[in-house]
């Protein structure tokens, strides 16, 4: 597939002064999906989190000119649709359409009601606007405007709303993408509709009320992604999956007395925090210690798990554990996690080797992983596993540690793979289940035979640092680098999909 390096997005809607929908929110979602954007604005809208308070419709000559000076000077990728009010408007974009973006992707999100149930398109343009609908690659209604655009009542279960849009798809030639955050329940997947087929896309529902402008924000995501060459299952599987990240961290904002906007930077924020290389930093976590469920053997491993322990609570809080937890986690970031664990293990194993004794037995062991992984999980791949920049990073410390340091130093080293994936596993073990899509991996680092091996380790480096008292501090460091090198390999796979081709 190819892709374009910054695809080049037009947003017609109306504006929101406080940022949280309308071409406000449009920039700030086309940029955070790696777009450059241009806006015309439709409407000016005097609106807040509380409601719309007032509307100014510019003369319909300015939406015009606004237009010319788009088609006069820079090419577009894809055009987002948004709030246009009246038949006049519709008409003047219809034109645009059929003239000028006849190569362009075009989503048309039906804004006819805001989610503070103000009327936003004046019912003599609700054909006007269903007719332009036909001219759109891709439309995202949300269920109240599926039902209007469907002459129907608003569907009631995910099935209802599927049938009311492959219906609208059949009759006006487009795509139609479900969203199912109206609809009850724990679940609040969106869904990709044609006339022949349905591609569902699971999205766990937070619970918030700040949801203003996730409309915008989502249709904005989507043509950004299809205006980059993406197909439109990806194109959805990505907004979707940017738009949960942006509603789970919308309570933090504090913006508003009403319904909130929605975190549109808390991805870029995100990536830039991990893209951190001051040597200073690397080491610091803000966060709380956490008392081990694998008792420290004495003071020295008391020592290396304080300087562990705050980053296990880091780990807990991070999306792909939390996913990993409850079972919600995405099949191709648990895929990428196990086939970075897969080269992992075979240097983590000739590490363990070069430590000797009761090490290398753990060694042979973990070589029994990699092939039982092989052979289940990633028997399907038919690629040869590359190491990514944080795996090697992490394997090359590890070898640095074991075969080029004192074996306190070396063990300090590995300990971490050992004392945190036992500590992460024990504590995701109470939500395991029969039917947990990743049952088998809480099972193994929760069990009693990885227990035993966690046990082992720390007090085998209990008593290589009771003989080496001097080499304490550097063995601390040396297990505060590898634990805040497990952070960033749990973290990778969550941060994999933002470039990822799905």
């Amino acid at each position: 597939m190819t892709t374009l390096a910054l695809p080049r997005i037009l947003t017609i809607a109306g504006t929101d002064p406080t940022g949280g929908a309308g071409v406000q929110a449009d920039i700030k979602s086309i940029q955070a999906a790696g777009g450059f954007s241009y806006s015309v604005v439709t409407s000016l809208v005097a609106q807040n989190t509380t409601g719309v308070q007032e509307i100014f419709t510019p003369p319909i000559d300015f939406l015009r000119a606004q237009l010319r000076s788009i088609t006069d000077d820079v090419a577009i990728d894809a055009i987002k649709i948004g709030m246009l009010g009246t038949t006049e408007i519709i008409e003047v974009v219809r034109e645009f359409l059929t003239t000028h973006a006849r190569d362009c992707k075009v989503v048309l999100d039906p804004v006819m009601v805001a989610s503070s149930s103000d009327r936003l398109l004046t019912r003599e343009a609700e054909e006007a606007l269903r007719e332009l609908a036909s001219l759109a690659d891709v439309i995202t209604p949300n269920l109240p405007e599926l039902a209007v655009l469907a002459g129907q009542d608003p569907a009631e279960n995910w099935d209802a709303a599927i049938a009311q849009a492959q219906g609208l798809a059949r009759e006006l030639g487009t795509t139609v993408i479900v969203k199912g955050g109206h609809l009850a329940g724990p679940r609040a997947d969106n869904a990709v509709v044609t006339a022949e087929r349905v591609h569902r896309v699971p999205v766990t529902r937070v619970e918030t009320t700040n949801t203003h402008g996730t409309g915008c924000s989502f249709s904005s995501a989507l043509a950004t992604r299809l205006g980059a060459g993406f197909d439109t299952p990806a194109a959805t599987e990505w907004a979707s999956r940017w738009l949960h990240e942006a509603i789970a961290h919308a309570d933090a904002l504090g913006v508003g007395r009403g319904h909130g906007p929605v975190d549109h930077g808390h991805l870029n924020r995100r990536m830039q925090r991990a893209a951190d290389c001051n040597p200073e930093h690397f080491l610091l976590i803000d966060a709380p210690p956490t008392p081990p469920l694998a008792a420290p053997a004495g003071p020295h491993t008391q020592a290396l798990w304080d300087a562990s322990a705050p980053y296990l609570t880091a780990i807990m809080e991070l999306p792909f554990i939390r996913a990993l937890g409850d079972g919600t986690l995405d099949r191709a970031d648990f895929m990428f996690y196990l086939e970075q664990d897969a080269y992992y293990l075979t240097k983590y194993a000739r590490s363990l080797h070069a430590l000797g004794g009761a090490w290398a037995t753990d060694a042979d062991a973990a070589i029994v992983d990699e092939q039982e992984m092989q052979r289940t999980w990633l028997a399907e791949l038919d690629r040869e596993t590359l190491p990514s920049p944080v795996t090697r990073a992490y394997t090359d410390f590890l070898l640095a540690s074991t075969l080029g340091e004192p074996a306190a130093i070396g063990q300090a080293a590995v300990l971490p793979c050992y004392w945190l994936y036992y500590e992460v596993g024990a504590r995701l073990a109470e939500r395991n289940h029969d039917a947990h899509p990743y049952r088998d991996w809480l099972a193994t680092y929760a069990g009693d035979g990885f227990y035993e091996a966690v046990r082992g380790a720390i007090e085998r480096c209990e008593a290589t640092l009771a003989d080496n008292p001097d080499l304490l501090e550097a063995a601390v460091r040396a297990c505060a680098v590898a634990s805040r090198y497990e952070l960033d390999f749990f973290d990778q796979a969550d941060r994999a999909w933002v470039v990822r081709d799905v």
